[in-house]
């Protein structure tokens, strides 16, 4: 990812929700990201008490006490964050001019996912940016969006490959876009303003281009850092790219009164979370050889209770009460923070333990 961003001219500012670790966010660095990007303040603070002074909030803040929390780092790392509401951005602004400061803030942008940010394409964006522009405890450095829709897949006639192309250029059309319409405000520089995009799928085919004097600034891409079931069903990755899997131990094997075999895992909703993958049955990828990332075959993991993965293997298991076993998760980012603690292996050898630094860090 970082060769991706270099060979297109922007800046890696990867999105540490996926692994939350300090270790990883260093050696993403030494790499060359320029920053981090994460989600909560509590995230933030993790991060800046390590010593990383680039810390870029992928989301709005909105309340006193986590702008009281925001300005104690900004002593000591560049901090932004986002804006898209008018009362958000006023209070925000409120706060900050008080003590005598300007936080940095980009503007928020929904370029067709439909969850935050201002409409890309409304009339109503650019008088919100306007209005941002000119609110004395706020610096307006740039406009950022998370293209959530690369997770949807492709439409009915086209590839997966299609789409994720397809995909890239709208996230990185839109946002051009609606920068060129943000030009006229007084004090935009378009060689300084920051246009800040990226997911994981979009980013596989991403190419950088120039409109009115605008380009795309920086990607903020995660799960790329591990991968998972996900990413293989998008085809942005292949099985032997996730490099996440989680150990579990079979606790306990039966036969269904139609005589099909069903094994138990000690891994359920609270290990591998209840989201799906796109295009994949089950709640991850059982597999046969860890080494070589193979499936087991006719495995699937059928269902979660809280405490437990509910397995089905047609034909019947080799594997036994007490054997352990290693699955590729459907999401890696949530069953990350589930977690104190990561194992770095080679093989069946654990060469490292890695801490989970900003696990459970959501406020």
């Amino acid at each position: 990812m970082q060769a991706k961003a270099d060979g297109q001219g922007v800046v890696l500012r990867p999105h540490t929700k996926t692994h939350k670790c300090v270790k990883i966010a260093r050696q993403q660095i030494d790499l060359g990201a320029r920053g981090i990007t994460v989600a909560k303040v509590g995230e933030a603070e993790i991060y800046v008490a390590a010593g990383l002074d680039d810390v870029r909030l992928a989301y709005t803040v909105v309340g006193q006490e986590k702008h009281e929390r925001l300005m104690a780092l900004m002593d000591g790392a560049r901090i932004s964050f986002c804006v898209d509401t008018p009362e958000g951005a006023r209070a925000a602004s409120e706060y900050y001019a008080a003590h005598g400061r300007r936080a940095e803030v980009l503007i928020e942008v929904d370029s067709a996912y439909g969850r935050c940010g201002v409409r890309w394409d409304q009339p109503d964006s650019l008088a919100f940016a306007r209005y941002v522009n000119s609110l004395p405890g706020l610096r307006l450095t740039g406009i950022l969006t998370h293209h959530g829709t690369s997770y949807n897949g492709p439409h009915e006639d086209e590839t997966k490959e299609a789409a994720l192309r397809r995909y890239s250029a709208e996230e990185r059309d839109r946002m051009l876009a609606f920068a060129g319409r943000l030009a006229e405000l007084p004090g935009i520089e378009r060689s300084s303003f920051e246009i800040s995009i990226g997911s994981t799928p979009s980013m596989r085919h991403f190419e950088n281009r120039t409109v009115d004097g605008f380009s795309i600034t920086e990607i903020r891409p995660g799960n790329y850092v591990f991968h998972d079931l996900t990413q293989v069903g998008l085809e942005s990755a292949d099985l032997k790219d996730c490099a996440l899997t989680v150990l579990a131990t079979v606790i306990s094997k039966h036969r269904d009164p139609d005589g099909q075999e069903r094994l138990f895992l000690d891994a359920g909703k609270k290990v591998l979370t209840s989201d799906g993958a796109y295009d994949h049955s089950g709640y991850g990828c059982l597999l046969y050889s860890a080494r070589l990332m193979e499936p087991l075959p006719h495995a699937q993991i059928t269902g979660l209770s809280e405490e437990h993965g509910w397995v089905k293997i047609k034909g019947g298991a080799t594997l036994n009460v007490g054997d352990r076993v290693r699955l590729v998760p459907n999401h890696a980012c949530v069953v990350v923070n589930t977690q104190d603690r990561l194992f770095v292996v080679d093989g069946e050898k654990v060469v490292d333990t890695w801490t989970v630094d900003a696990q459970g860090r959501v406020r």
